[in-house]
């Protein structure tokens, strides 16, 4: 009673300079395992980050232990380049992984380079936390930018 159940956030003021990947091994060094979705948005023109990434935790306990370790702290101080940047969470609009497979299996950036698209990871089992792939677009649903 009284306990927050949302696991999908918006991590914030992102260091544009770095990748999906960056971001990946950066939750990894605390939180291998913990989430099953991160997309960080991108300018594919200029190839960085617009500052910004989803991220969906698989259990909301896991919300806090990450918060605790990253929000208000400077990206430098966090070991992540040399940036004045702080961390920000807060709520995202779609919850939970499988909507947000929803969102984005049809969007066009699916038809970007790999590097660029949405990532979801195994939930559960010997695989949790490995990368799975991402079901294929629904053919009958045209690809809009998301």
């Amino acid at each position: 009673m009284g306990h927050d159940t949302r696991t999908t956030f918006m991590i914030r003021n992102i260091p544009n300079k770095f990748t999906q990947h960056m971001l990946i091994d950066f939750i990894n060094e605390s939180h291998y395992g913990e989430y099953d979705f991160l997309y960080l948005r991108m300018d594919f023109v200029n190839q960085c980050n617009v500052g910004y990434s989803f991220i969906n935790f698989i259990d909301p306990k896991s919300v806090i232990s990450f918060a605790e370790r990253v929000v208000g702290k400077k990206w430098y101080a966090l070991g992540a380049f040399n940036s004045e940047k702080v961390c920000m969470l807060s709520y995202a609009n779609i919850q939970g992984k499988l909507a947000l497979i929803k969102k984005f299996r049809n969007s066009s950036v699916m038809n970007e380079d790999p590097a660029y698209r949405p990532k979801i990871f195994y939930s559960s089992g010997p695989y949790r936390g490995q990368e799975e792939p991402f079901p294929d677009p629904d053919p009958t649903q045209v690809r809009p930018r998301s």
